[in-house]
């Protein structure tokens, strides 16, 4: 049986699944039943300084995107750090890790970018026993406003500061969590890493407005007649945590960094997905709050099942194996030839591959042949560009084929070159021209 125990920034837990500093881990009741569960860890919703607690709208937070079917596919969530009292939160993390000394507890902590103002909560988080702190340099609502949250994640100087003070003031591993509402997310891991941290964290939520009320013309959530932008998660933004991930874990400056994979988890292969390109362990938000805590009861199995598919023994078998594979569009093999094919037994006659292929200027598959209606691809025509694949509502009925070297490629009339050639050598690419003159 496949093995997931893991060990994170040197924070031991009986598997890579934690939940992520959210509604669902804001007070000890949630963080006990989430642990019964079968959670292996948990990042505390983000704390604040001492003094008056944090005011959130009493009315709705959340806005949504959904499929066809209505599943939920993304979040908007305006809600703040939490609104409890410092002291209350510290003796129930007290609490709970003295209850589950075999789980991960980490910290989530936002203070204003004042050195004395991280100086003077480190100690309080740590006397809690809690494995490590996460900091908030994420939230792109409310918090940014005051130059907190995201107002420090978009600029990589503060990242290093307040991670420089975080590392002279704590013995903790200190996790950097960092916002996607930026261009480069390499200069933010990169300075994190330059303070010292211990890992980072991404992605936090995208700075949004999901939609607009057509009767009062407010966004929403609508709270009093107005809405606001807010953080977006879920499903949806699976894409962009992967990319951002794997752009940290392929980067010369930030490798070997540990990385917390966030964005979209749902299922164990959206975990093994985030672990194949470098993350060290995952956390989730959405999907707990969408389907419950027992959702991970699901993803262990089904992460374990395959692993032993697969014959993987360890964690350590899948983490970055697919980062070698990851590469800029500049390399990739210009030589390499492939086409769609049609299963004919399989194929239901919809059109959709017809439709799409037609309206997109490849005009690759027939919609009749010799009067019948009759889909079939056109190799003289198709490019292989995939599109008839991600269209056709059958599993595997269209495939794509390359074509062995040598082959006649129809569309071109040129054998496929064995070779692998890319754009930095291609005589249209202009540098490439000025290269070699």
């Amino acid at each position: 049986m496949a093995d997931l125990r893991n060990t994170f920034a040197g924070i031991k837990s009986p598997n890579p699944f934690w939940l992520a500093s959210a509604p669902p881990t804001d007070k000890a009741y949630n963080v006990e039943r989430a642990f019964k569960a079968g959670w292996g860890g948990v990042v505390w919703k983000t704390l604040g300084e001492e003094g008056p607690p944090v005011v959130n709208v009493n009315g709705p937070r959340y806005g949504a995107i959904w499929g066809a079917d209505r599943r939920l596919l993304g979040l908007n969530n305006i809600e703040l750090i939490t609104d409890r009292p410092l002291q209350v939160n510290l003796q129930e993390m007290k609490q709970v890790k003295m209850n589950w000394p075999d789980r991960a507890l980490i910290a989530s902590i936002m203070v204003p970018c004042e050195e004395n103002a991280w100086k003077s909560i480190l100690p309080l988080v740590e006397e809690t026993g809690a494995d490590g702190i996460e900091l908030n340099f994420g939230c792109p609502h409310g918090m940014s406003e005051r130059g907190m949250g995201s107002a420090v994640g978009q600029v990589p100087e503060y990242i290093e500061m307040v991670v420089r003070w975080c590392k002279q003031y704590t013995r903790m591993p200190v996790i950097t969590k960092l916002t996607p509402n930026i261009t480069d997310i390499r200069k933010p891991a990169r300075a994190a890493k330059a303070g010292g941290t211990d890992a980072v964290s991404l992605i936090n939520t995208i700075n949004s407005i999901v939609s607009v009320d057509l009767d009062s013309f407010a966004p929403t959530p609508t709270v009093g007649g107005k809405g606001s932008h807010g953080g977006y998660c879920g499903p949806a933004v699976k894409p962009i945590a992967l990319n951002m991930v794997a752009e940290i874990a392929r980067d010369p400056e930030t490798y070997g960094l540990p990385i917390s994979g966030i964005g979209g988890i749902t299922t164990w292969r959206d975990a093994a997905e985030f672990l194949a390109l470098g993350a060290g362990n995952v956390q989730v938000c959405t999907a707990a709050m969408t389907y419950g805590f027992k959702i991970v009861q699901e993803m262990i199995t089904g992460l374990s099942d395959w692993m032993d598919e697969k014959g993987h023994r360890s964690l350590d078998d899948i983490i970055a194996r697919a980062v070698p594979n990851t590469t800029d569009w500049q390399y990739l093999n210009l030589n390499y030839v492939a086409k769609a094919h049609i299963d004919q037994d399989a194929c239901i006659k919809c059109g959709r591959c017809h439709i799409a292929c037609e309206d997109t200027s490849h005009q690759a598959i027939t919609a009749l042949v010799d009067g019948v209606r009759h889909f079939e691809v056109l190799e003289e025509e198709c490019v292989g560009c995939n599109l008839c694949v991600n269209v056709c509502p059958v599993e595997n009925c269209i495939t794509m084929v390359g074509l062995e070297p040598g082959t006649l490629d129809q569309r071109t009339g040129k054998p496929v070159d064995p070779n692998y050639a890319n754009w930095t050598t291609h005589p249209n690419n202009p540098m490439a021209r000025q290269a070699a003159e």
